[in-house]
């Protein structure tokens, strides 16, 4: 049984450190992974930043979802980010010009700016130290089910 064990550890290491390199070759590639986002989620948990990562996959799912969907979705993401009595508010410039624009005059493009601005801040300041944090601990970030198995698509 001992012996099981040993190599199902052999095998994780390898394949985190392929995602962590893969991750390192740039941001966009982390957040193409699911593994990656819930890594990095968990990282800025630790760093008490994660609204930024929920904001950028909110606004995310804002430009795809359906036409007559995105008033709704976007008073989501002005509950959860931007009203001054959000669960999980943001930083962003010109927040409570956008939070107007939200209620009164939504616009399709309206949160590619502050999307990117959320999106640089996390790149250039939080991702910076999680591949640091990842190299330097070198294992994977607690996954909450271990026992299930990432579908094949």
């Amino acid at each position: 049984h001992h012996h099981s064990h040993e190599s199902v550890n052999e095998i994780q290491p390898h394949h985190h450190d392929q995602n962590v390199a893969s991750w390192a070759t740039g941001f966009e590639r982390l957040l193409q992974d699911p593994e990656g986002v819930h890594c990095f989620s968990e990282f800025l948990k630790k760093e008490f930043s994660e609204e930024n990562i929920l904001f950028w996959q909110a606004c995310e799912s804002f430009s795809h979802v359906p036409e007559n969907d995105k008033k709704q979705k976007a008073c989501e993401i002005y509950n959860n980010f931007l009203s001054s009595r959000a669960t999980t508010p943001v930083n962003i410039d010109r927040q409570a010009q956008l939070a107007d624009d939200v209620l009164n005059a939504p616009r399709p493009d309206m949160f590619q700016e502050p999307q990117l601005q959320i999106f640089n801040l996390m790149k250039f300041d939080s991702y910076a130290r999680f591949l640091r944090s990842s190299i330097k601990e070198g294992e994977p970030c607690e996954r909450e089910n271990p026992g299930v198995q990432r579908g094949a698509c």
